[in-house]
């Protein structure tokens, strides 16, 4: 089937094959990948409306012990630039969200050896007793498959348990790309694909709101990111048939590889790390072929404001979050903000063409911006 024939497919609602997924990506053209992306975009939502999150991501820790070629943030356990969050810094970085509107921390870390449970589940009451208007989502699948590693505990214990703590939500980090042949060669001691994948069906189980991710640019193959997306593809259909739950929007983004030792692993391959196009083409074909994900994110921090108000019109209905502070990206050498304000990117939004709305995690509309009148 000829690239424009599975395009005028897909518009009229027909899934997708993992071959003629492929065949878009090895031989489409972004102009009719990012048409027929922006067809279905608007099928599937507002086509006048473009959401946001205000949150703030915290980093609680920064020690870490699974030696990720990409990340340039982690330090080893002993590090003299070592730090684990106090109440005090949690507070103070809280309430500084709270004062612009925000509704959700995105708690991130290492895997750290020394925290226990009960330091996460007291965390998150502490968090849910004195700030209940602020969401928690926290602890990607790596994170929690390493506390029950620590704790010697099953996952589903340990989900369950975090869960009743007051965690509404787990992010998806981590999943870079999910298949076994690229973990290996760029994160070794991380969890592997199926371990993902369980971490984020047992969140499905237990109600939390998941986002699923992909970062491009690690020398992968056109074939291992269509692996990639139907497992995640293959994953929503499950958790939506067995408990009307499942990822809630698909990100993804390019590996920022500047100041990590992955970017030489790359080079020595003779490649050249993923850029602007690339990015576009993998978010149009992720819209096509994720026909059970409603809500597909750009990605300004990764690709900066102009690419992702391209990506509105090329897949993406969200444009993401203020997140307020950035560190495991801007530390591997992204050149673009790690923060935004609110009122910006209500700017930027409306110059992409679209009514910008702030959202909830799992996409209901807080507050919709007036259209501006014309001049």
């Amino acid at each position: 089937m000829s690239v424009a024939d599975i395009l005028k497919q897909a518009r009229n609602g027909r899934r997708i094959s993992p071959a003629e997924a492929l065949e878009l990506y090895r031989d489409g053209e972004f102009i009719h990948l990012g048409a027929a992306a922006n067809a279905v975009r608007r099928a599937q939502n507002d086509p006048a409306t473009a959401t946001y999150l205000v949150d703030r991501n915290i980093n609680y820790t920064n020690v870490c012990i699974t030696d990720c070629l990409f990340c340039a943030f982690y330090r080893p356990p002993g590090h003299k630039e070592a730090y684990v969050l106090s109440r005090e810094e949690f507070a103070q970085k809280i309430e500084e969200l709270r004062a612009i509107g925000g509704t959700r921390i995105l708690l991130q870390g290492g895997h750290h050896p020394d925290l226990r449970i009960e330091w996460y589940e007291d965390l998150l009451r502490w968090m849910g007793a004195k700030y209940p208007d602020i969401e928690a989502n926290a602890f990607s699948p790596s994170e929690v498959t390493h506390i029950a590693e620590v704790e010697k505990l099953p996952l589903e214990v340990v989900i369950a348990r975090l869960a009743a703590a007051g965690l509404k939500g787990l992010p998806g980090g981590g999943a870079e790309i999910l298949d076994d042949d690229v973990r290996a060669e760029i994160s070794p001691k991380k969890l592997k694909t199926a371990g993902w994948l369980e971490a984020m069906r047992l969140a499905h189980k237990h109600g939390l709101a998941t986002s699923a991710s992909m970062v491009i640019g690690f020398g992968e193959t056109y074939a291992q990111r269509v692996n990639h997306l139907l497992r995640l593809r293959d994953l929503q259909d499950e958790s939506l048939a067995k408990h009307g739950n499942g990822f809630t929007a698909f990100i993804s983004w390019t590996a920022q590889l500047d100041t990590v030792p992955m970017s030489g692993l790359v080079r020595r391959k003779g490649l050249r790390p993923a850029g602007a196009q690339e990015y576009l083409r993998n978010v149009a074909v992720a819209r096509l072929f994720l026909d059970n994900f409603r809500h597909h994110g750009a990605s300004w921090p990764t690709q900066g404001v102009a690419i992702a108000q391209v990506a509105l019109n090329a897949g993406c209905d969200d444009y993401g979050s203020t997140m307020m502070e950035e560190n495991v990206v801007s530390q591997a050498g992204t050149s673009t903000m790690s923060s935004i304000i609110v009122e910006e990117m209500q700017v930027q939004i409306r110059e992409a063409g679209f009514v910008p709305a702030q959202r909830d995690t799992r996409y209901r509309i807080l507050k919709r911006a007036e259209v501006e009148a014309e001049a």
